[in-house]
């Protein structure tokens, strides 16, 4: 309640970046005493771990690629209560990505539009990052990695944008998304057909386990029809382990702010539903087989359980905690709990996919 009623409304009369970069910046510094002082977060509720390929969730809600982009604010986000964290987008080169204004606050309809580009300082600066990071000492949470190719880089040699990018991250990440979905790219989204994925999917899979093998995931785009959602089901078997539903949407479904008609991609309350219709897709066509992670419109419990439900294992947020504050992982957190005893349920794996089924 502090965070909506006196620090909200001080950080959106600022620039949309300009806030994002301070209070990046303010959660580094934080982030850093906590583990200079030892601080250690607080444990979760058990019955909301989650093991996924192998790795040990402590909660199913992770940190959305595009907050940290750089990896900057580490130490932090387990201590506001999330399970893992997604950086990224990363690029193998740095690039600055798209012209700005790039960002465009809706809070009439509790979304943003961005058009940032994958604005990264590049692999190897997040990699000394990470790196960093791991020498401090044993970091508490999973760390994802979500790569990207760049944008000057042809679409016919994309594969090696990624291969690059991941082996320059390899040994930091304990998974990796590879984000053939974001809008803001031009032709990027083109990667997620069928035939194109698994070629991509082929050379990065064959990298990574020449690497040793890490956990893959494939990010995708909640404008997909059903055909091609199951188009890259089956253009990743054999070659990767997960996906992740969804990115943001070129749609503009029922918007009333003026910023309506910015290019970008949407994301926020009103991606909730082609977000959550996405997880049952792919959850059916993979049997529930599949882990998926849910992101897109998660503003609440409620929301969160909705996407469990439809299939989701993990779940993650960004502009749900631009609108709700460093509260939110730990009220979710305790709302599921909540809905999970409502249910009679005693663990949250055994409400995923229950409406999916």
């Amino acid at each position: 309640m502090t965070y909506e009623r006196l620090l909200r409304p001080v950080l959106f009369r600022l620039d949309p970046e300009q806030s994002h970069e301070l209070v990046l910046s303010l959660l580094a510094a934080a982030g850093r005493a906590c583990a200079w002082t030892g601080m250690a977060p607080r444990a979760g509720d058990p019955r909301l771990a989650v093991d996924v390929c192998g790795l040990r969730f402590p909660g199913p809600l992770g940190l959305a690629a595009g907050c940290d982009k750089g990896g900057r604010a580490l130490w932090m986000w387990p201590r506001l209560g999330f399970g893992f964290v997604e950086v990224g987008t990363v690029t193998p080169r740095p690039q600055p990505g798209n012209p700005r204004p790039r960002v465009f606050r809706l809070p009439e309809d509790r979304a943003l539009i961005n058009r940032l580009g994958f604005n990264s300082p590049g692999a190897r600066a997040v990699a000394e990052r990470l790196a960093a990071a791991r020498r401090a000492g044993r970091y508490p949470v999973p760390i994802g990695v979500n790569i990207g190719k760049n944008a000057a880089t042809p679409m016919a040699l994309a594969a090696d944008d990624y291969t690059r990018a991941l082996e320059r991250l390899h040994g930091h990440a304990d998974f990796f998304v590879v984000n053939v979905s974001s809008p803001n790219t031009p032709g990027l989204r083109a990667l997620q057909e069928r035939r194109a994925a698994a070629v991509l999917l082929d050379a990065v899979a064959t990298r990574n386990r020449a690497l040793g093998e890490r956990p893959l995931f494939v990010k995708v785009a909640p404008d997909m029809t059903r055909d091609e959602l199951e188009g890259v089901v089956d253009a990743m078997r054999g070659r990767a382990h997960g996906l992740v539903a969804t990115n943001t949407t070129v749609t503009r479904p029922g918007l009333r702010s003026r910023w309506r008609g910015e290019a970008g991609g949407l994301s926020g309350a009103p991606v909730r539903d082609l977000a959550t219709e996405a997880i049952r897709v792919l959850a059916r066509a993979t049997r529930g087989r599949v882990p998926i992670i849910g992101v897109g419109g998660i503003m609440s419990a409620e929301d969160a359980y909705e996407k469990i439900k439809a299939g989701a294992t993990l779940l993650e947020v960004y502009t749900g905690f631009v609108y709700a504050g460093p509260g939110l992982p730990r009220r979710i957190a305790a709302g599921l709990v909540r809905l999970l005893e409502r249910d009679g349920l005693r663990t949250l794996r055994d409400a995923v996919g229950v409406d999916s089924r």
